[in-house]
């Protein structure tokens, strides 16, 4: 398993920007110290997040708060092309020509106001992406000192493989949670501990907070029980059973409240006992385990 450069959690700050709360420089400086100050130094974006206004805004806090770039890990993504205000596109799509990758790499370190990112991640696969294409970008990004590390996001195993063949692959950022671990059963997980590749998890809190169906209720009642069994909230339960897998799975959590990040925290020491994480997973089935 790759020894991971990033914080064991990570903030996404997709709802950080115009999608979300919409924080001014000083709001999202004080979100950033936040984070640093309950150990999450790695910031996950994209060039999409707020119709590609995030980034800029995320790079003008950075400064405002005068933290030391060296003492924290930028993450961000690149493919998907938005039909919107701010390009001009007809229809939404993917690109990952070398001349785009690198482009809009120079775009999110621009708008970051950063040098390097830490790891950029292609957003989703296209069925018209190219291997050799991909590898030159990245070759050529790294050669440059603009990405220190590459990885993909939402790929299955089959299409990690056909860009791994022309370049190193060392993260891929998956749907993973107690609600959604299709991931675990489908051979995903697996193919990244065979192949070295550390896996992230957006939404990892799933659909807990938001649906009220069987399998919600099925999970509430457990949660509560090993929430008060372990003395900390439900979100840390839920990110605890993500941390125990042996594939070293990394949060992403899109949390904006202080108190929640906080609370999420406290899931890294939280060892859940092997009855506890099985009876969680069941509880997700709605039966017993196979």
């Amino acid at each position: 398993m790759n020894k991971s450069i990033f914080s064991k959690i990570i903030a996404g700050t997709m709802n950080w920007g115009f999608w979300g709360k919409n924080y001014n420089t000083f709001d999202m400086a004080k979100m950033i110290h936040c984070c640093i100050s309950n150990n999450i130094t790695s910031f996950d974006h994209a060039d999409i997040y707020g119709d590609y206004t995030n980034e800029a805004d995320f790079g003008k806090a950075m400064i405002e708060s005068r933290i030391d770039r060296a003492s924290i890990q930028l993450i961000s993504k690149c493919g998907i092309q938005l039909k919107g205000t701010s390009r001009n596109n007809s229809i939404k799509h993917y690109e990952y020509s070398k001349e785009y990758i690198i482009w809009s790499v120079e775009q999110s370190l621009k708008n970051l106001q950063t040098e390097y990112l830490d790891l950029l991640l292609l957003h989703r696969p296209s069925p018209l992406m190219q291997a050799d294409e991909i590898s030159a970008a990245v070759d050529t990004l790294k050669s440059d000192g603009k990405i220190l590390h590459f990885g993909v996001s939402n790929f299955s195993p089959s299409q990690t493989a056909l860009i791994q063949q022309k370049t190193n692959i060392r993260y891929n950022q998956i749907e993973f949670s107690l609600t959604h671990c299709e991931a675990m059963t489908n051979g995903s997980l697996d193919d990244m501990q065979i192949n070295n590749i550390t896996p992230m998890s957006w939404a990892p809190l799933g659909t807990f907070f938001k649906k009220q169906d069987a399998q919600s209720y099925n999970i509430k009642n457990t949660v509560l029980t090993l929430a008060d069994k372990y003395c900390v909230t439900e979100e840390a339960i839920l990110l605890s059973w993500i941390l125990k897998h042996p594939a070293g799975i990394l949060p992403v959590i899109g949390t904006t409240e202080p108190s929640r990040i906080s609370n999420a925290m406290k899931s890294i020491n939280v060892e859940l006992e092997l009855q506890d994480w099985f009876s969680l997973w069941s509880a997700s089935m709605g039966n017993n385990v196979p």
